[in-house]
């Protein structure tokens, strides 16, 4: 009975990885939609923030939540990326085994494995400091501090390497994992490949499109609010009456 326990262990695990991984994904989609809001205004950008603040709900914000939110996050970040250590080549000849394999065979899938190796190894690093800031730091997001940040905090080389990293890595392996845990395709395999190559291409080709748009907008509202670094953005709609 033990060694059958013993042998549920892997997949048990497999199927912690892909959850773990599938959440992680959804979230870095719903984010980028989210954060992607300032391509529509300022206001529009404000609300959403606000939103996750319980703003709406509670009458006042309360940006503790989001260092909620982060946490949880930043804990799914930390399983997904143990459990995925255990695929990683574990040696360089480990290593040169599999680069020999991948040269050999040619499969768009390995290739594809290995890039989400590669992105997932870079995201760990890149993600951090992201997410300790949001972290320690959950009232510095809005139209100009988010504009801030990137400008005049210089933070936006680490996030265009960042959106290219996430964005290639949650769409790989949601791909990846659809294949793996058998999404309906009919019966022909090779095709069922290639539409869910385009599907999940396509949709990581428009997040990512999103995410560098976005990226663009707050460095250009963060150099138009250079001169003013540390003032929030207040919507006309709420902001006090100014005395007589």
């Amino acid at each position: 009975m033990s060694r059958l326990r013993r042998s549920r262990l892997p997949a048990r695990l497999d199927v912690t990885q892909t959850l773990s991984g599938v959440a992680l994904a959804l979230f870095i989609w719903g984010h980028t939609l989210f954060v992607s809001s300032i391509l529509i205004s300022k206001d529009a950008m404000w609300t959403v923030t606000r939103m996750f603040e319980g703003y709406f709900i509670l009458g006042r914000p309360l940006p503790v939540l989001v260092s909620i939110a982060v946490a949880v996050v930043w804990a799914l970040l930390l399983v997904h990326a143990l459990l995925a250590l255990r695929k990683f080549p574990a040696s360089y000849r480990q290593y040169r085994a599999f680069r020999e394999h991948r040269q050999a065979m040619r499969h768009a899938d390995t290739h594809l494995w290995w890039w989400q190796v590669v992105t997932g190894f870079a995201m760990f690093f890149l993600a951090s400091p992201h997410l300790y800031k949001m972290l320690t730091q959950p009232a510095a997001i809005g139209p100009y501090a988010s504009g801030d940040d990137v400008w005049s905090g210089a933070w936006w080389p680490l996030y265009l390497l960042l959106a290219f990293s996430v964005q290639l890595h949650a769409g790989i392996g949601v791909y990846r994992a659809a294949l793996k845990w058998g999404l309906p395709g009919g019966g022909d395999g090779a095709r069922t490949r290639r539409r869910l190559r385009v599907l999940f291409g396509g949709i990581t080709a428009v997040m990512l499109a999103l995410g560098l748009l976005s990226l663009a907008t707050y460095l250009r509202i963060g150099y138009e609010h250079r001169d003013r670094v540390g003032e929030r953005y207040v919507p006309a709609s709420v902001a006090a009456p100014e005395q007589p």
